[in-house]
């Protein structure tokens, strides 16, 4: 599609440093506006591997390739000169090359930061301010987030409308998990009448010790899926009434349908947490350390936006009960200080039936804003258009 005033191009500048978060909200946002709003997209990444990890056809030739219409340059020591396209979006402040930003031209380009996911109460007041940078062009903060005045979160047309249809019809999952070379006996559990799906995606310090004790004691049969390279602690296999099962990375569509798929959902990133979201399932976010417990800041201003019960708040803190470091703990923290998980209470009824009500109702909530795509390509029109 050629570019016009109405369908402009757009760099998208992306740095992967928190392994697939990174270049997963960029991938996502980068099919979302070539597939549905019909721009140009040139997404530069740091990292092909990382790609490759979640779109394993993506392919590079002399430092350039395609995927799905997306037009992709290695960001290398030297990168490539390219004369700017339309808009210059910069995931996470990282820093375009400084040849390509001194072709930026005020009257011509548009130049957006692509903030981090927050729901702290200060990004409101952020979001869309510009700051007039050295070459003249002014940087526009755009910010996603789940409180009106944001830039909203990443949701696809037709996303809730399809897991709808696939959380009709448990074939569909049972499919999927068969397309994960599962072993016949992880298989053969999770159709255990009343068995529930757990996926587990993690940082090393999760406490794991408690979850697996509980979910093996429980009544209920589990089947815990664990990406490779995740928790390496835990042991593929059977004990009680857990079994826990190991699969390779899968693409991002599937993931979405695993995320459908489950009962409950733990997830780290901020890629994971907004398809956790539109899961429309229970789920616990593990989020990353930060020094000073700034992250934890982060997660109560989250919770603050939904409508889950105290126990499930107390059980977010208990799964983020790590020391205050930006770095994983070496050893657990006094006992007394952690918070501790009642599983067995949080898993049964009624709460667990109070939980679900509480993980759609959010779902369904957020979905009412419109989404990051479709705001960032309105500013970004508005903007273009006003020149």
């Amino acid at each position: 599609m050629t570019a016009t005033p109405s369908t402009p191009s757009a760099d998208l500048f992306c740095r992967v440093i928190d392994n697939y978060g990174d270049i997963g909200v960029c991938l996502r946002l980068a099919r979302q506006l070539t597939r549905h709003h019909g721009w140009r997209i040139r997404l530069w990444l740091d990292a092909p591997e990382a790609l490759a990890k979640l779109e394993p056809t993506a392919a590079f030739q002399n430092g350039v390739g395609q995927l799905d219409g997306i037009e992709l340059v290695h960001w290398s020591q030297t990168p490539p000169a390219l004369a700017p396209l339309d808009i210059c979006i910069e995931a996470f402040a990282c820093d375009p090359p400084a040849d390509y930003l001194a072709q930026l031209d005020p009257q011509r380009h548009l130049w957006l930061n692509l903030e981090y996911l927050s729901a702290e109460d200060w990004v409101t007041g952020c979001h869309l301010l510009p700051s007039l940078q050295a070459n003249g062009v002014p940087k526009y903060f755009f910010f996603p987030g789940f409180l009106p005045g944001t830039g909203g979160l990443l949701r696809e047309p037709g996303l809730l409308a399809a897991r709808d249809s696939w959380q009709a019809d448990k074939t569909q999952a049972t499919g999927l998990l068969q397309s994960l070379w599962l072993a016949a006996e992880a298989l053969a559990h999770w159709q255990t009448p009343g068995s529930r799906l757990i996926n587990l995606f993690c940082y090393p310090h999760a406490p794991l010790a408690a979850l697996t004790q509980a979910l093996a004691q429980s009544p209920r049969p589990t089947l815990l899926l664990v990406p490779e390279g995740v928790a390496p602690s835990l042991a593929a296999g059977r004990t009680g009434n857990l079994h826990i099962a190991r699969h390779a990375f899968v693409r991002q569509e599937a993931f979405d349908r695993l995320l459908w798929s489950a009962d409950l959902n733990l997830i780290r990133g901020e890629d994971s947490l907004v398809r956790a979201i539109w899961a429309g399932r229970p789920l616990l976010w593990h989020i990353y350390p930060q020094t000073d417990d700034a992250h934890l800041e982060k997660l109560q201003a989250w919770l603050g936006c939904g409508s889950l019960a105290p126990a499930v708040q107390a059980a977010f803190a208990g799964w983020n009960r790590a020391a205050s470091s930006n770095t994983v703990p070496a050893g657990p923290s006094p006992a007394s200080s952690q918070p501790v998980i009642s599983w067995p209470a949080l898993l049964d009824a009624p709460a667990w039936q109070d939980w679900q009500k509480q993980a759609r109702h959010d779902s369904d909530q957020l979905a009412r804003q419109a989404d990051l795509g479709q705001q960032l390509v309105s500013f970004c029109l508005e903007k273009l258009a006003a020149r």
